[in-house]
């Protein structure tokens, strides 16, 4: 028969670990570095799933399970991504199953994070049919959406899957006059109008200094 392990005992739960999607990476990373935030442990899961999200929940999930018992606090770096409220009815049955704390990032999409719950809703309601870039989607914008979505090999779906958008909208964290040159040129191949909206790592540094640090504004260090 087991036993209850004790608070401070080698095998007892420590630390706080982020399950956190791909697309954040670099991102996270960064805060990780200027905050000092040494008891937490980041795992990412492949920004593949930004094109499948009814993968994600299952994803999450599936890795959260295989840490059980290891950390004392389980933060998932994903809004609910297109999972239609899945992903939260999957975090709530895994509190349930284990009574670990486990809760995501407050928003709607990845976007949302960066633009600001005020500034994205805002967007939206300016122009649904928007396609929105962060650095990560633009730097790796051949492989994610053009091979990820198999438009290299069958490019008469491009209307299947764009049809509907009008304009790109890129809201960049660190971009280069480059970035910008290039977020440009796919609105311009793609017939859409163009906006940019340079964001820093806006919402998402919020959310996780709330979640980990919670300090005086002032007192946040943000990566320069």
């Amino acid at each position: 028969m087991g036993h209850a392990m004790q608070p401070g005992s080698p095998d007892a739960p420590a630390g706080t670990l982020i399950v956190a999607c791909g697309a954040l990476a670099r991102e996270i990373a960064a805060l990780k570095r200027a905050n000092g935030w040494d008891g937490v442990t980041v795992h990412y899961l492949a920004p593949e799933l930004h094109n499948r999200p009814e993968r994600i929940p299952d994803a999450v999930a599936d890795y959260v399970r295989s840490v059980a018992g290891r950390f004392e606090r389980i933060l998932v770096g994903y809004a609910d991504c297109g999972t239609g409220g899945r992903l939260d009815s999957v975090l709530a049955a895994l509190r349930a199953d284990s009574g670990a704390s486990v809760e995501r990032l407050p928003g709607v999409h990845c976007y949302e994070f960066y633009a600001g719950e005020a500034v994205f809703a805002a967007l939206s309601e300016a122009e649904l049919g928007t396609f929105y870039l962060t650095d990560f989607l633009l730097h790796h914008y051949e492989r994610l959406v053009i091979r990820g979505l198999g438009l290299d090999r069958h490019p008469e779906l491009m209307s299947t899957y764009f049809g509907h958008y009008k304009r790109l909208v890129y809201l960049a964290q660190k971009p280069s006059e480059a970035d910008r040159a290039e977020a440009q040129a796919i609105a311009a191949r793609m017939g859409w109008s163009y906006e940019f909206h340079p964001t820093g790592y806006g919402g998402l540094a919020d959310s996780l200094q709330a979640a980990l640090a919670p300090v005086h504004k002032e007192d946040q260090t943000w990566p320069q």
